[in-house]
């Protein structure tokens, strides 16, 4: 790399401190139960896990948070919680890590989402889900947009992270996509297929290869000009400044608009793949905070690239620093 180029993005990620993020969509809470099996239940041909071990943690939009919390921005949370003790801890969690919680709605008619994930022996045993996929009520939606709006004043870039619970919905994608662009503020999708087609005038949305051919209702191809093909399809059907599909091993391809797409296919950098993830979470994160930052693009996509990179590297749903991705950047 250049030493101009290397200069640059140096300095892009030292302008990440204290920019004002907004995270609006489906927050949860991860609840992991580890222990050991020594014995089957003689009630049922099950293991029995003795515990030894439980950590609760953000998942969903609140992994978000996070994550831009640990690059040294300010996130503030737009969500839904339930009137519940899974509502208070995760609540609390985000809080710990830095992020704003102050404009999260509760709702007193549906759960906390709440993943429980009992571990024995580093082996899965059973998920356990507790959640409400039935889209938030117009009365909560209302109070929703309106603390978005609320906190749209000084914020930097949005994130819309859906994960299918309800949060985002026809009741609010579009006004929280027009007020950004009346600001204009670069908002940045991380979607789920119900709502795919609902994203339309984003900045930039970041679907993985198999949400990007399920959100078009198409069937996979794995060939390179298929999703060359595919993403410039995406562009143009959702009116998108850009599209980010993230392609795993093969890293990442974006897509700029105008009368002839940009097309830019970046390598992934991982040397070890352990654990993807959360992997999605710290690409969107990385890129609109970039962008946030006044970044191109492309600057943006490469930057979330390298980030990716780090994090794919590490177990479990990991985050990375500014200061981590500088010294990826360095070496």
């Amino acid at each position: 790399m250049k030493t101009s180029e290397l200069k640059k993005y140096n300095a892009l990620i030292d302008k990440f401190k204290g920019k004002e993020i907004i995270v609006i969509g489906d927050v949860m809470l991860d609840h992991f139960v580890k222990g050991s099996v020594s014995r089957i239940s003689p009630e049922a041909p099950v293991p029995v896990v003795s515990v030894d071990q439980e950590d609760f943690v953000a998942g969903g939009a609140g992994n978000v948070a996070v994550n831009l919390a640990v690059l040294g921005a300010k996130p503030k949370v737009i969500s839904v919680l339930g009137d519940d003790a899974n509502g208070i801890i995760l609540k609390q969690f985000l809080q710990s890590k830095g992020a704003d919680v102050s404009k999260i709605v509760v709702d007193e008619t549906r759960p906390t989402t709440q993943k429980v994930r009992i571990i024995a022996e580093r082996q899965q045993v059973v998920r356990v889900d507790r959640e409400s996929k039935a889209r938030i009520n117009k009365e909560v939606s209302n109070e929703c947009l309106s603390n978005f709006k609320e906190a749209l004043k000084t914020a930097k870039g949005v994130i819309m992270s859906d994960y299918g619970k309800g949060m985002l919905s026809d009741h609010n994608i579009q006004d929280i996509i027009k007020a950004c662009r009346a600001k204009n503020i670069p908002v940045c999708v991380d979607p789920k297929i119900d709502n795919f087609l609902k994203y339309k005038n984003i900045t930039c949305m970041t679907p993985n290869t198999k949400e990007a051919w399920e959100g078009m209702g198409l069937p996979a191809k794995k060939d390179e000009k298929s999703i060359l093909d595919l993403g410039k399809k995406i562009l143009k059907t959702l009116k998108a400044d850009s599209i980010l599909i993230t392609r795993s091993a093969q890293g990442m391809t974006l897509f700029e608009k105008g009368k002839n797409p940009k097309i830019t296919t970046i390598k992934a950098t991982a040397k070890e793949v352990f654990d993807v993830t959360g992997a999605g979470d710290t690409v969107i994160s990385v890129l609109t905070l970039a962008l946030a930052c006044k970044a191109s693009l492309k600057d943006a996509a490469f930057i979330a690239n390298e980030a990716a990179g780090l994090v794919v590297g590490k177990l479990g749903t990991a985050t990375v620093t500014a200061e981590e991705i500088k010294g990826v950047l360095n070496k």
